[in-house]
């Protein structure tokens, strides 16, 4: 397979694995480029993988666990924007009125990528301890922690709502 074509069939699939992880369309798009532009530096290697996708799928996720280890993850706006000319972005209303979505963002990076790509992409522990690089008994804590996690989340945003 050619960059092009892998391109052309999982380009939009990188998108959304990068939007699920991070809830930002713009970062989305940033991740599936970052993903892309690594893999066709060495896209003979990867085109030698026994799953090429899963190559580039864990170039993606360490390159959003980058991002949320480094300092610079949020960008400052250099210029006052005119509120009158801003565009809204659907993606990000439908992530902002979900609950779910909130709870997803309060979860560490890990633990949110770890949910992504067992519930979203329907991996297997083993292939999400190989895109993370840990121990699958370390992918199932993980999983067990941010669904305890998003339990009580859930649980307190119930009790908020019946408060107001």
């Amino acid at each position: 397979m050619e960059f092009e074509e892998y391109v052309s069939a999982r380009g939009q699939e990188l998108v959304r694995l990068g939007f699920t992880v991070s809830g930002d369309y713009q970062r989305a798009e940033d991740l599936a480029q970052i993903a892309l532009m690594q893999a066709f530096r060495s896209w003979r290697k990867v085109r030698k993988a026994d799953d090429p996708h899963h190559y580039v799928r864990r170039i993606l996720i360490n390159a959003y666990l980058s991002m949320t280890r480094r300092r610079s993850f949020s960008e400052a706006p250099t210029a006052e924007l005119d509120p009158q000319r801003t565009v809204p972005d659907h993606a990000t209303n439908i992530v902002n009125s979900d609950d779910l979505w909130r709870a997803l963002a309060a979860l560490s990076a890990r633990e949110r990528v770890v949910l992504v790509l067992r519930y979203y992409q329907d991996l297997d522990d083993r292939t999400i301890a190989d895109v993370l690089g840990i121990k699958p008994s370390s992918v199932r804590a993980t999983a067990s922690r941010a669904l305890a996690n998003l339990r009580t989340t859930r649980q307190s945003q119930r009790i908020d709502e019946r408060l107001s």
